[in-house]
């Protein structure tokens, strides 16, 4: 029961993470024929962050309160519906809102996921691991996704991939039901609408803000906005800190291991992944890569940081996880490096080694983050552990596309040149997020060992 319970629990995240990729390396098809301006691609690539982010908090609340298979069989049937309507979307405004919806059954696969695997496998060796598995499950899953949309894409249509979706969704969720056993704790926290909702508009309009800038950063639209993200983050903030069943206990950031696990995780989606989710487009405007080429290279990335984080349970248990993943986040911003510098000229040969190194970091680092997100928290609250890493893994990557796309993307029409220049600005940005995150761990750390 815990071998099938972890492989269906490892199936749900790489299920969300290829939905979370798909659009990846056929986002200039899929704009094509959804009429998409420069705006809606960026919308494209980050609303299913927006759903994940919003939804996890509350998903990994329902998980621990009423049950981690239930919530895992009804993400599942609710990531089928969003890539049905995917498949079946006529402009940007329908497969947006699609999306966000895919994100929000994703939000309760990848909550649940980490709480099953929590429950079925003890503290030590084993869940170690455990975490590996489920690390190696986030590269799989962000490798798989653009070579089987690129694939489809080419045989057929780019839609094809969200019916495989769909149906494979369906699958999971009746395997889930049969082979998962379910567990929940004795003591329910209580759901927290108010603050998920907050939540989730205070990033749309932070996300919008940041689109809209791009025609001028004075203007009403932009600066209105920012100041409702502000309000409407504010307001989170402090519903959080006055509800009796708030989805996020505030008094976890006095931990310095939370705090060190929840930002490495906000770093590695503003850092690497928002770098990865415009690559593809990238390399097909700017050298004229086919989708599916663009996928292969980006498997470059994320097919090490598979083989890697399935490796990292050989790493020696004195090596802590703060240790690993400062270490991890700086492998990764070397990686980056190597992809500074580009020019016309550059062939693809130019990227693979920072790929390769970027892939190996990331590869500890997901496997680190996925044990620390429930060891940074009490026991029985594995829910909302891995849903407060989460929501900071996708917020960062709905945020850090968003900043990549406005920096490398310019205004009007883009030429090859300045792709390039814009390409290398972007990667200045997620590099110094990679290290920041990374200094952010060592000196939690430190203060862990001085208290």
């Amino acid at each position: 029961m815990h071998r099938s319970s972890l492989t269906i629990a490892a199936l749900g995240t790489l299920l969300t993470l290829v939905a979370f990729t798909a659009p990846l390396a056929t986002i200039n098809s899929t704009a094509s024929t959804l009429g998409s301006d420069a705006a809606g691609k960026t919308w494209i690539l980050s609303s299913m962050s927006i759903g994940l982010g919003a939804a996890l908090l509350t998903a990994g609340t329902l998980a621990d309160d009423f049950g981690r298979r239930r919530s895992f069989v009804v993400g599942a049937i609710v990531l089928a519906a969003g890539s049905i309507v995917c498949a079946l979307a006529p402009n940007t405004l329908i497969f947006v809102i699609a999306r966000i919806l895919q994100g929000v059954g994703g939000a309760a696969l990848v909550a649940s996921s980490l709480g099953i695997i929590a429950h079925t496998h003890p503290v030590g060796p084993v869940r170690a691991r455990a975490s590996g598995v489920w690390g190696a499950a986030v590269g799989a899953g962000i490798a798989l996704g653009p070579l089987v949309s690129a694939g489809l894409d080419r045989i057929a249509t780019w839609r094809d991939a969200y019916w495989v979706l769909a149906v494979a969704s369906i699958a999971l969720a009746y395997a889930a039901h049969r082979r998962v056993g379910e567990s929940k704790i004795d003591t329910p926290r209580g759901l927290d609408p108010v603050g998920a909702l907050l939540l989730g508009a205070g990033v749309s309009a932070l996300l919008a803000a940041l689109v809209e800038g791009r025609q001028g950063w004075s203007q009403p639209l932009p600066i209105g906005l920012f100041v409702a993200s502000a309000l409407l983050l504010g307001m989170f903030v402090i519903v959080e800190y006055r509800g009796e069943s708030a989805m996020l206990d505030l008094t976890l950031f006095t931990q310095p291991a939370f705090v060190a696990a929840t930002f490495a995780a906000l770093m590695t989606g503003a850092g690497i992944i928002a770098l990865m989710s415009f690559m593809s487009g990238f390399l097909g405007n700017a050298y004229g890569i086919d989708a599916l080429s663009a996928a292969f290279l980006l498997f470059v990335w994320s097919g090490t940081s598979v083989v890697t984080a399935l490796l990292a349970r050989r790493i020696p248990p004195r090596v802590s996880g703060g240790t690993q993943l400062a270490v991890g986040l700086l492998g990764v911003a070397v990686g980056q490096v190597f992809l500074l510098g580009l020019s016309e000229d550059s062939t693809w040969t130019r990227l693979v080694p920072g790929l390769l190194i970027a892939g190996v970091s990331s590869g500890v680092v997901n496997a680190a983050l996925g044990r620390e997100a429930v060891a940074s928290v009490p026991p029985g609250r594995a829910g909302m552990g891995s849903g407060a890493n989460n929501t900071a893994r996708y917020v960062g990557s709905a945020v850090g596309v968003t900043v990549v796309a406005v920096l490398a993307v310019p205004v009007g029409t883009p030429t090859a040149a300045g792709l390039v220049e814009g390409w290398n600005s972007a990667v200045l940005f997620t590099t110094a997020a990679s290290i920041l995150g990374a200094f952010v761990v060592l000196a939690c750390r430190s203060k862990a060992a001085a208290s």
